[in-house]
């Protein structure tokens, strides 16, 4: 395993996860200031976008968990 795989790894969770967070509050505030248009479909745009950012983070994680690369190092793992 080469170290700069691994820090690629986590660098990439950490932006998908970035992503999931800013796509929540985005679509939090489109709800907020699209309450008097019910034609706008900006907040289901938001939640479109958020899936896929959590789909990607959940596949890139058990990628990781698969090959190796991530490690869980719980106390009561492995017992």
């Amino acid at each position: 395993m080469h170290p700069s795989t691994l820090v690629f790894l986590k660098a990439l969770i950490v932006f998908l996860l970035f992503g999931v967070l800013v796509s929540l509050f985005t679509g939090l505030g489109f709800l907020f200031k699209d309450s008097d248009r019910p034609a706008s479909k900006r907040t289901l745009y938001a939640l479109g976008v958020r899936i896929c950012f959590a789909t990607a983070l959940l596949a890139t994680i058990g990628y990781g968990l698969a090959t190796g690369q991530l490690a869980l190092h719980a106390p009561w793992y492995g017992r």
